[in-house]
Parts: structure tokens; C-alpha cells; sequence
């Protein structure tokens, strides 16, 4: 089984995957997608990644894992995972200028989650409420998650959508 949580920056959308990742059984996991090291020039950003550290219980099992994140939730030991982010891990392949390994990244976490046996929280940005964007990559990363959003929407045994801390289930 795997949800999909949806929401814009600072809506809320990661404290309700880490509300609804323990409110089922089994052991927790947490993979993280943002590679701290590539943002250690980036105070603001380093910020949101030490909040989120210091939200997880120590128990959890933590995963860093920036591109391959098919391998890292079947590697992983626990029943129950949390992924944050699918935007900061787009990123991180948009990044790499590499349209094959992209699309069989995403392939990959499609196939994995359609086909693994543990529960998974995918917790993406909804980026779709703004304007277009300037800029190729700009405009690439805005095409690329609202069409893997609407993806992983369609396949997601529930789906929610968090603005300003309050949460829709919308499937």
C-alpha cells in the first residue's frame, strides 16, 4: 500500500506523513532525499533538513538516499516508510542532465511501490497552484512533478492534499 501527500512549502504535508507513518504497526523508516552535503552552502536549506531531523524519533531507521529510491525502500528493514521529498529528489535527477536515468528512476519507484510489501508515504509539493515558471530547469521541474504527481495520484490507495496545516483526503 502506498499514500501520496501533496501540498506546497510550509503547508504542513511532511508532519502529517510523519502523523500518519506512526499510526499504523510495524517498524518505522524515514528516507530522506535531500543530500545535506550539497546544501552545506545553503543555510536556509540546511535549516529545514536539521528541523526535519529533529521531528524523527531516534527508533526510526534513516535512509539518505538523493536518486535511487526504488533500491533504498526495498533495502529497507522497515515496515512502514516515510519518503521526503519527491520534489527535492527530482531535483537531484534534473540535476544530473540525464533523461534516461530519470525516467527509469521514476520506472523503478512506480514498479517498486506497485509491487513491495511494505506501507509507503510519498510526500511531494504540489506545485501545480503557481505560475509558469522563467527558466528551462524551472519550467522542466514544474512539467515533470505535476505529470509524476498525476502518476502516482492514479496508482496511490489514498491520497491527500495539505494546505496551511489542514489536511483533504482527496482518494
Amino acid at each position: 500500500m502506498f499514500e501520496l501527500i501533496l501540498g506546497g512549502v510550509r503547508s504542513g504535508k511532511s508532519q502529517l506523513a510523519e502523523q500518519r507513518l506512526t499510526s499504523g504497526n510495524g517498524t518505522c523508516g524515514y528516507i530522506a532525499t535531500a543530500d545535506s552535503a550539497a546544501y552545506q552552502d545553503d543555510a536556509s536549506f540546511r535549516d529545514r533538513i536539521n528541523l526535519h531531523r529533529q521531528r524523527r524519533p531516534d527508533h526510526w531507521e534513516l535512509i539518505e538516499e538523493p536518486l535511487y529510491l526504488a533500491r533504498a525502500i526495498e533495502h529497507s528493514s522497515a515496515d512502514r516508510l516515510l519518503v521526503d521529498c519527491l520534489g527535492v529528489w527530482l531535483t537531484n535527477l534534473l540535476l544530473k542532465k540525464d533523461p534516461l536515468l530519470l525516467q527509469q528512476e521514476q520506472s523503478a519507484l512506480v514498479a517498486t511501490l506497485e509491487s513491495n510489501d511494505k506501507d509507503v508515504i510519498l510526500v511531494s509539493s504540489e506545485v501545480g497552484f503557481g505560475v509558469i515558471p522563467m527558466g528551462d530547469l524551472s519550467r522542466d521541474f514544474v512539467d515533470q512533478l505535476g505529470l509524476f504527481n498525476q502518476q502516482l495520484a492514479a496508482k496511490a490507495d489514498k491520497v491527500w492534499l495539505s494546505i496551511a496545516g489542514l489536511a483533504q483526503q482527496l482518494k
